[in-house]
């Protein structure tokens, strides 16, 4: 099979070719990941984070909070 291509815009932005989005099965709002090894580039459909839960750990995370934890 020949690759796929697209261009990337000056904004360093790209159009998902359909055949790819029809292979992973992506739509509108899904998130997708990169992985970078040498000079390939492979992306895959990732999990959505769940927000609830997301939302709750938050404020488990207290320790990083304050401006005085802050080491940059």
């Amino acid at each position: 099979m020949d690759p796929i291509r697209s261009t990337i815009s000056a904004e360093g932005q790209t159009t998902i070719p359909t055949a790819i989005r029809h292979s992973l099965d992506l739509h509108p709002g899904d998130a997708i990941a990169y992985r970078v090894e040498g000079d390939k580039v492979s992306i895959c459909k990732a999990a959505q984070m769940d927000l609830t839960w997301a939302k709750a750990l938050e404020q488990t995370l207290t320790e990083w909070q304050d401006a005085e934890d802050d080491d940059l």
